[in-house]
């Protein structure tokens, strides 16, 4: 039966994933963006309608008759242009409207181990947004991934790009803290599955291979076929050179609080994959383009009508 799915973001990275899924399974698919004009693949296969969070009212007529919501808002750091608080504020509110539209399920992107009392504002603010979930009781689905990878991809891509550009690669520490990156279209085949369930569920959205940081840099390296020093440094020192260098290419490559989040194990938990995608395998299919060119975060955020880069 075709049904009506909302997703938030789709011209961007997870949400293009999952809004082809949806098509492919026939669905009538719309986008809430702060970025209508974005340059995207679905012509007018996907109606596009602005977040409208400074009118409630508008917001709540572009979900009626929504089945399906697929809550991926988020920012992942605090910028003149944008901030955690606003995000959570502005996520709530969007939850609400799914709720008062009549919105029959809501499939939602968190992270691990968020927490309520967490120091760390990204981990908190995911707490904020499940709290808000549970309350509204609507049938649900949260699904808790670490770090995505795929071609769009910022993390992968920009070590990858670190070890073809700089004369050295430093990791916080001694880089034994872990974490399972899950490829972005299995996400997205989750998501989809997701929203066809009954009752509500709670999923780390993990990928099946298990590194430390340092395996990992160490992973895209090999694959890549660069060597390189991998230099252990304090966190503080990481940091100012992260600084640095965003400076540089014009971008927040890594915050305070990211790196925190990294070295408390917090991308990490011990639950069976959700994922059957291997980052090894795909980095070896990836070679020759991946970290060939920076990604910027800022860039697309900045830039509201270009397609987000796929290297």
């Amino acid at each position: 039966m075709t049904k009506t799915h909302a997703v938030t973001g789709a011209y961007g990275y997870s949400g293009k994933y999952l809004a082809r899924r949806l098509l492919a399974k026939g669905h009538r698919v719309i986008t809430l963006t702060n970025s209508i004009n974005r340059k995207n693949e679905f012509g007018d296969k996907v109606k596009a309608f602005p977040f409208n969070f400074d009118n409630y009212d508008k917001l709540v007529e572009s979900l009626k008759g929504v089945d399906v919501l697929y809550n991926n808002y988020w920012v992942r750091f605090n910028h003149s242009l944008f901030n955690h608080s606003d995000a959570v504020k502005d996520g709530i509110t969007l939850l609400k409207a799914a709720k008062d539209a009549g919105v029959k399920r809501i499939v939602h992107v968190s992270i691990t181990n968020p927490s309520l009392d967490s120091d760390l504002e990204y981990f908190k603010g995911k707490a904020e947004f499940e709290k808000t979930i549970f309350d509204l009781d609507i049938p649900h689905s949260i699904l808790r991934p670490t770090v995505l990878f795929g071609k769009e991809d910022i993390l992968i891509n920009n070590i990858a790009w670190s070890l073809r550009k700089l004369p050295f690669v430093g990791i916080f520490g001694d880089g034994e803290y872990k974490l399972q990156p899950i490829y972005v279209d299995d996400l997205a085949e989750l998501m989809a599955t997701h929203a066809e369930m009954t009752g509500n569920h709670i999923v780390d959205a993990i990928g099946p291979e298990t590194f430390t940081y340092k395996e990992l840099v160490n992973a895209v390296a090999y694959a890549i076929g660069i060597k390189k020093k991998i230099s252990s440094m304090s966190p503080f020192l990481g940091y100012l050179g992260c600084r640095a260098l965003g400076l540089i290419v014009g971008d927040m490559i890594i915050t305070r609080d990211e790196i925190k989040g990294l070295m408390r194990n917090l991308l990490y938990v011990e639950s069976p994959p959700a994922g059957k995608t291997r980052l090894t395998d795909w980095l070896k299919e990836n070679a020759d383009t991946v970290g060939i060119k920076y990604t910027s975060e800022l860039k697309r955020r900045k830039n509201r009508n270009m397609e987000y880069d796929s290297n």
